[in-house]
């Protein structure tokens, strides 16, 4: 559980976070986000729980109302706890549907997600057979759970299909998580990214999604949007969005390096506009532009140049982007990064 007072998350001692079937210690300030804590909590806690993406913390029960699931990218400070114990705590729990009947027959629900029905649920969402699909929800069938065999979730599979808004809003009312990760750690979100399906974007980010759901590497839609590029769309959506731009990998990599390394200019030319740092270096020291000269992405290039990168920076191994360029045997463009003058810009 987790204990809190008007400055800290505290128990008696110490903060304890409550993980399915152990108990850990730690501490976290109220501005902490719910998927900062989740994540230290599932990584440490991973031979215990499983499954442990699928854990979030939520609210207990209380005054006969279900607890929900806190979003994960609130801050804890802004749920109010209900007053039920002296002091207030949260727990963390496995994401499950939250059903708001008073009454639960358990026996029915068990024999309702038999592996034989699950599976069948699947087929209708693959068919988007949305009349199906919305009678095993009305049977209380929770849709938050992975497919044996390909690990997909109902609503990561739906917003692989083309049209299918009207069942992820079906799935979404039906009790579906929109930070549902999949077996591997994507979110739908990430998912509708990956397929470049604007449409399905646009969807759950009506439905209210974060922008900055993280999968299991701790990257984010946009991140993913900038590496596999297609549908910049896509990648203005998430930014019209309020997406964090900036997030890095095990590698330093953000997105701005991402799109240069792939030569996704359109891609490039959002990120830009929404204040992408062209001078960030990753963890070898390459700025974007250092990346366009390794990998000859001469278009990302002449936009870095023309929105006035500084092509003197040098990475670790005291190399300039023209340097790179050479050594990479791209001549052009090292020809491109040598005449560039900054009245050009």
């Amino acid at each position: 559980m987790i204990a809190r007072d008007n400055r800290r998350l505290l128990t008696a001692t110490q903060q304890a976070l409550l993980s399915p079937g152990t108990m850990t210690w730690m501490t976290r300030p109220l501005e902490t986000a719910s998927w900062s804590v989740s994540a230290s909590r599932t990584c440490s806690r991973r031979s215990v729980c499983g499954s442990t993406q699928s854990c979030q913390f939520g609210p207990p029960a209380f005054n006969g109302r279900a607890g929900k699931f806190l979003d994960e990218e609130r801050l804890l400070k802004e749920y109010p706890l209900p007053p039920i114990t002296p002091i207030p705590y949260l727990e963390f729990r496995y994401k499950r549907r939250v059903y708001t009947q008073s009454y639960v027959d358990d026996k029915q629900l068990a024999k309702l997600h038999t592996k034989a029905n699950l599976k069948r649920f699947m087929e209708h969402v693959h068919q988007k057979n949305v009349e199906k699909v919305a009678k095993w929800l009305e049977k209380g069938l929770d849709p938050n759970f992975h497919d044996s065999d390909s690990g997909e979730c109902p609503l990561t599979l739906a917003v692989q299909l083309e049209d299918s808004c009207e069942l992820i809003k079906v799935l979404r009312s039906g009790g579906a998580h929109l930070d549902f990760r999949t077996r591997d750690g994507i979110t739908a979100l990430h998912r509708a990214v990956l397929c470049r399906n604007s449409t399905a974007l646009t969807t759950l980010l009506d439905l209210g999604a974060s922008p900055d759901y993280k999968d299991s590497r701790g990257l984010t839609p946009l991140y993913h949007s900038a590496m596999v590029g297609g549908a910049p769309y896509c990648c203005e959506l998430l930014l019209q969005d309020h997406a964090n731009i900036g997030i890095t990998d095990e590698n330093g990599w953000q997105e701005i390096h991402q799109a240069c390394r792939y030569g996704n200019v359109q891609h490039l030319e959002h990120l830009l506009f929404y204040g992408a740092d062209m001078s960030s270096q990753n963890a070898s020291g390459n700025t974007a532009l250092h990346l366009c000269a390794l990998y000859n992405q001469d278009s990302c290039a002449r936009v870095l140049l023309f929105r006035g990168a500084n092509k003197d920076i040098k990475n670790y191994n005291n190399q300039t982007a023209f340097q790179v360029a050479i050594i990479a045997g791209n001549f052009e463009l090292a020809e491109i990064i040598k005449i560039h003058k900054q009245s050009d810009v």
